[in-house]
Formats: structure tokens, C-alpha cells, sequence
């Protein structure tokens, strides 16, 4: 792409009042700062703020899934109306992409997705990305916003993820954000505050566990409020909130959709051997595993586990998991090929 790609999520919370009602004022920021940063940047703005827009109009809600999809189906138009009111002003167009978790696991269809959004920006124009709650399958769900922008931003490259938070930053144990961190390790992850928002599905644990992935694929996170003026500017140029570094890595497109995207069928558990060869950027051979979990067919993805049973990586399999475990002691036999294993 001529432009870098950023991506810019926004959260329940960070552009609805308490009574879920969406907050204009912040609606009107996100245009005006959008707009200066469309000169230079391919945007994409995940949003989530439809539930909060159309329960109001839901009888006695309850928030059961019925009732979300319904809410959903009714403030999804008041949601874009309001942006394409405020993006407007600025001359720029948006569209509306309402992503099922199913264009991501399908490579074809998201290749599909990534041809869509290409269009748009070679237009000018702004996609604005929200789960499909009305049909979206129950059983194959984002589990937040979080990851739909997490799969966006590693399947496009983009160079940026920013997520927007109600409280500008990652916050240490005295309640300061933090300014950069480096890497995500022990030291961080005792700071998350397991506390969701009243309004949004997610908390700092999924933006922790996404901002992971995104870094290991070699994307820069900021997490970032818009309690401050220029928030989205500032937060692009790392002026402020809390700046994930991104990690070294050379990865392939398809290496990162497998690595982020698919989705997950089945496990196996590998020995200590086999935990090397891996790291070494060696192939996945049957005599390596301990143990086969679940059940995945030829093409399917699954995660490898260590024996501590964390999970290191995912692959796409050269063979069913029956035919795998029926093969544990085979010497030479080949379960998933260097090129088609990532190392989390």
C-alpha cells in the first residue's frame, strides 16, 4: 500500500454516556482528528457503540443475546448516520463493514475483505468496521472488539493498533499509566485489573492478551484516551497513553493470518525436543509429540503445546489428527512444514 495502515478502536464506553446513549461531542473529535491523519495514513475505525445505541428502544432490556442482536440491528444506522454526519464536515465518505469471525478463519474470504478495504482507500474513503451481531453465529464469535481489530491489523499490516480506553493508558499499581513498555511479561501482566466496563465486553485483560499478539507480529499498540485534546494525533505520534514496542518479525501475510486469523481446531502437546527444533524454525514431526488433543482435519489449524502446557505455536496440519496420533512413533513423519508453523 502507498500509506501505512492504521487501525483505531474505539470502545462502548469511550464514545457512549453512561445510559449508553453515544456521546456526540466525542463522536465529532474522532472525525476532526480522523480527518487530519487521512492525509497520511489508510484508516480504519472499529467501533463498537451499536448495543449501547439501540437498547433504549428494547423494552425491559435484560441484555440477553436476543436482545443484543436486536439492539444491535436497530443501533448499528444511528451509529453510522452519526459518523458519516461528522465525517462529512471534512469532505471524507465512510463504510460500513460489519465482519463476521468466519471472514477471517476462511483465508479466500478474507483475502476477499482485504480487496474491499483496499477499494475504499484507494477512494478516499474510511471503513468502519463493527462485529455482525444480528447473524453472527453464536458459536463462532469475536470475543470482543478487541480482536476484531487485532485480526484487522495483523492481516492488513497495518503499522499501528490504537485502542481506545476510557482510561487513556495501561496503569501501573499506584493507578499511573505507564508510557512504554517495552515487552509484555510477568512484571505487567500483575498489573491488569480483571474489571470489565458496564457497558463494553472487554477489559484490560483482553487489550492486554491482544496487544501480545499484535506485537509479536510486529505491530506497534498504543492504548490511549480521548479524555485529552489531539488524543488520536498524539497517540499516532507516541505523545501519549501507554506505547507497546513491537517485536522483531519476519513473517509472511500468510504466516500472520495463521498466525492471528484461523481458527483453532484441535491441540497437541510436544516435548522438550521438540520445543527446540521449533524454535529453530524446524518442521513438526509426529515422534516429537506427547500427546494429540481435540480433533482437526487435513488443512485445519491447531496449537502446539509445551509440556507445561503453554501454548508456543499454531500450524496448519498435513494430515488429520487421527492419522497423526496413529503415526507418534513414525520416524521422519511430517505432521506441519516449517513454513506453515508460528511461533507465538
Amino acid at each position: 500500500m502507498s500509506k501505512p495502515i492504521v487501525v483505531i478502536k474505539f470502545g462502548t464506553a469511550s464514545i457512549t454516556h453512561k445510559n449508553g446513549e453515544l456521546n456526540e461531542a466525542i463522536l465529532q473529535e474522532i472525525a476532526r482528528q480522523v480527518a487530519v491523519l487521512h492525509e497520511s495514513y489508510h484508516i480504519v475505525l472499529v467501533s463498537s457503540g451499536a448495543v449501547g445505541a439501540g437498547k433504549g428502544f428494547i423494552k425491559e432490556y435484560k441484555g440477553t443475546i436476543t436482545e443484543r442482536k436486536a439492539a444491535a440491528a436497530i443501533g448499528n444506522p444511528l451509529l453510522l448516520a452519526k459518523y458519516t454526519r461528522y465525517f462529512a464536515e471534512y469532505g471524507i465518505a465512510i463504510a460500513q463493514s460489519l465482519c463476521e469471525r468466519q471472514h477471517f478463519a476462511n483465508r479466500n474470504q478474507f483475502l476477499q475483505l482485504k480487496e474491499t478495504y483496499q477499494a475504499l482507500w484507494e477512494n478516499g474513503i474510511i471503513p468502519i468496521a463493527n462485529e455482525n451481531d444480528v447473524v453472527s453465529n453464536l458459536e463462532l464469535k469475536f470475543s470482543d472488539n478487541d480482536q476484531l481489530a487485532t485480526l484487522i491489523a495483523t492481516g492488513f499490516g497495518a503499522s499501528a493498533l490504537l485502542l481506545c480506553t476510557s482510561v487513556g493508558g495501561f496503569l501501573d499499581d499506584k493507578k499511573q499509566i505507564i508510557p512504554y513498555i517495552p515487552q509484555i511479561d510477568e512484571t505487567i501482566l500483575a498489573y491488569v485489573d480483571t474489571d470489565k466496563s458496564a457497558l463494553g465486553l472487554g477489559g484490560m485483560v483482553s487489550k492486554l492478551n491482544y496487544t501480545r499478539l499484535a506485537t509479536r507480529m510486529g505491530i506497534k499498540v498504543v492504548i490511549f484516551g480521548m479524555n485529552q485534546p489531539n488524543g488520536i494525533i498524539e497517540a499516532v505520534a507516541e505523545k501519549t497513553g501507554t506505547v507497546f514496542a513491537p517485536q522483531e518479525a519476519s513473517l509472511s501475510a500468510r504466516q500472520k493470518w495463521l498466525g492471528s486469523g484461523s481458527t483453532i481446531e484441535g491441540s497437541v502437546v510436544v516435548d522438550e525436543g521438540a520445543v527446540q527444533a521449533l524454535n529453530k524454525r524446524k518442521s513438526l514431526l509426529a515422534v516429537g509429540i506427547k500427546e494429540v488433543i481435540g480433533s482437526f482435519q487435513k488443512g485445519e489449524v491447531f496449537e502446539i503445546f509445551d509440556e507445561e502446557k503453554n501454548v508456543i505455536a499454531v500450524a496448519q496440519s498435513k494430515h488429520s489428527s487421527e492419522t497423526v496420533a496413529e503415526n507418534l512413533k513414525t520416524q521422519n513423519f511430517e505432521v506441519a512444514h516449517a513454513d506453515e508453523i508460528v511461533i507465538l
